[in-house]
């Protein structure tokens, strides 16, 4: 029998409580226990994620429940413990199942792939691969898995096309679907929270790069996305609770965390790949190599022919807070794998003034006036990358950066207006 989950929250859980504009989600909030040792971040603000303080509070929002964890590498303490070998290793809750996403749950795949269904070798638990399933699909994986609640914390790059969010909401889907319920535990976003940016993705161009129509850099944490997620977009709201942080603020970058760096993702080794990927992930969507197979993906990025021009040109444009370097290096595997390739390296100097959307755009509109072999994928695929034609349209007509910029004014208003509804964090 399933212990009734109101009854066991404390009155402070009660006031903390957010509920966001007529969904059913609510936040945890901080309950007595024991502290949680923490490097404070800037400010002398010691900051505790979702997870830290579910564990302080004895795990109380999961008494009683079979709980199945969707999780990767990132899903870790401050102290570089995977939180599914805490859990399973703790009476105090009821751990029966993981659910690995794209890469899998230990990361051992890369781009594109996931470990399938298997025990894990260090608990013995069930590992259920979500990747590529959703709606009836994953609902089914959910109730074989016999969980009740299924709980989501993986450290997301803050990027519309990165997959993890989706996963989120393929996820909360699911759950609705199966009758579970979902707890999300909340972790900084390690580009900032400071403001969306870059067009917002139009509904014909969904994928999974993109399911619903959010700015290319959204400037949410991932508990603030599953909020939205549930007031806007799901047909039926899942019952959702979300376990907030405390000590993090919207401007802060993922240094100030104090918590360790695990890649999300074989081609996001550092917070310095995360802080461009939102602008240079768009070079996916041409000929050019985007610096996969390099110790600097999203950093680096050319192709064979290109000379010093580019990063002049590039210069030239006077975006805030980054300089660009002539570079030249050999891919080791993906576009142009062995190769010596010429381009540019990607160099942050004031990352409060950066802007990586902005300085994506102008990558792609000198790149294509610099070099005569550029060329967009066959396949489009930056559509689906920026969310529609406008993009392309624009800079194969040859528009200025401000003009291509301007083209998503209007559509990006929206959005912010509807992602200041759902915001935890001011």
């Amino acid at each position: 029998m399933r212990v009734s989950r109101r009854g066991l929250l404390t009155a402070a859980t009660a006031a903390l409580s957010a509920t966001a504009a007529g969904t059913a989600a609510a936040t945890a909030a901080e309950a007595p226990g024991p502290p949680v040792a923490a490097t404070p971040p800037s400010g002398g603000r010691p900051l505790r994620t979702g997870f830290e303080r579910l564990a302080a509070d004895g795990y109380a929002l999961l008494d009683g429940e079979k709980v199945g964890v969707v999780t990767n590498p990132t899903g870790i303490t401050r102290d570089a413990a995977h939180i599914v070998d805490v859990m399973h290793a703790d009476d105090r809750v009821d751990l029966a199942a993981v659910f690995g996403p794209e890469h899998g749950f230990r990361g051992t795949a890369q781009a594109g792939g996931s470990e399938g269904f298997h025990p894990d070798p260090a608990t013995g638990l069930p590992v259920y691969d979500t990747y590529l399933k959703s709606g009836q699909p994953l609902a089914d994986v959910f109730t074989a898995s016999g969980v009740d609640t299924v709980v989501f914390d993986i450290q997301d790059a803050g990027a519309r096309f990165y997959t993890y969010i989706w996963t989120l909401y393929d996820c909360m889907e699911a759950a609705q679907l199966a009758g579970k319920r979902f707890v999300v535990l909340d972790r900084p976003n390690p580009v900032s929270g400071r403001s969306a940016e870059g067009p917002v993705m139009h509904p014909q161009f969904a994928t999974f790069v993109g399911r619903k129509p959010i700015s290319q850099q959204h400037g949410m944490t991932v508990a603030e996305l599953a909020l939205l997620f549930n007031g806007e977009f799901l047909s039926s709201p899942v019952e959702l609770e979300t376990v907030r942080m405390t000590g993090w603020r919207r401007d802060e970058f993922y240094d100030a965390s104090g918590l360790p760096w695990v890649p999300p993702s074989p081609n996001m080794p550092t917070p310095e790949t995360a802080l461009v990927y939102p602008g240079t992930c768009l070079f996916e969507g041409t000929n050019l190599s985007e610096g996969r197979g390099t110790t600097r993906p999203f950093e680096l990025l050319g192709a064979p022919g290109v000379d010093g021009s580019w990063a002049a040109a590039a210069n030239e444009l006077g975006l805030p807070g980054v300089r660009f370097r002539e570079a030249y290096f050999a891919p080791t595997f993906s576009k142009h794998s062995g190769r010596t390739v010429g381009g540019v390296q990607v160099h942050v100097r004031d990352r409060a003034a950066f802007d990586p959307v902005r300085t994506g755009i102008g990558l792609l509109i000198t790149a294509r006036r610099t070099w005569s072999g550029f060329a967009w994928r066959a396949d489009n695929w930056i559509d689906k990358l920026t969310g529609s034609t406008g993009v392309r349209t624009r800079i194969d007509a040859g528009a200025g950066l401000d003009e291509v910029v301007d083209g998503w004014k209007d559509e990006l208003a929206g959005f912010r207006a509807t992602r200041k509804r759902y915001l935890l964090y001011r």
